[in-house]
């Protein structure tokens, strides 16, 4: 890692350049068609309803990383928990320890805050990360299945 490496909250104005990590991030995933965010509705979640928070990796003072995260609830725990929605490196920027700083700096806000844990999800395929996630201590959940309404779907539930 660069000794000109930071890590610092998003800013207002930054809304579509966490909006084009957002893009960079779905088309890693090859699902950049599902992207429907635009930069005022960024914006608005982020900076408005704070609905989420986001985190950059900087190198030099040039952004090449970001996290999205937001609180959950354990009722298990019985405590708040901090929930990473996206971690994305740029590709170029990879394989430098970028992506576990940002993991350290969210496992310390978490501790922070008093989280009673941290979780999240990653692709099967995307084995460099999963390497990561192992290296730090994060277990997979596997017996666990993730389910989803979309937007659709859950109109149409709801409606009925």
């Amino acid at each position: 890692m660069t000794n000109h490496f930071n890590i610092r909250p998003a800013r207002p104005e930054e809304a579509g350049l966490v909006l084009g990590f957002i893009k960079r991030l779905a088309e890693y995933e090859k699902c950049a068609d599902e992207v429907v965010a635009d930069e005022a509705t960024v914006y608005h979640s982020l900076f408005v309803e704070h609905s989420a928070e986001v985190v950059f990796a900087e190198e030099d003072g040039t952004v090449v990383g970001f996290a999205l995260f937001f609180h959950n609830f354990s009722t298990f725990v019985g405590r708040r928990g901090l929930y990473l929605e996206d971690l994305f490196i740029l590709p170029e920027k990879r394989g430098r320890g970028y992506g576990k700083a940002l993991l350290k700096y969210l496992a310390n806000l978490a501790v922070e805050r008093h989280c009673g844990r941290m979780e999240w999800i990653c692709l099967d395929w995307n084995k460099p990360a999963l390497q990561v996630y192992r290296s730090i201590g994060a277990i997979p959940m596997d017996e666990w299945i993730v389910q989803r309404l979309d937007e659709e779907a859950l109109k149409q539930f709801a409606n009925n």
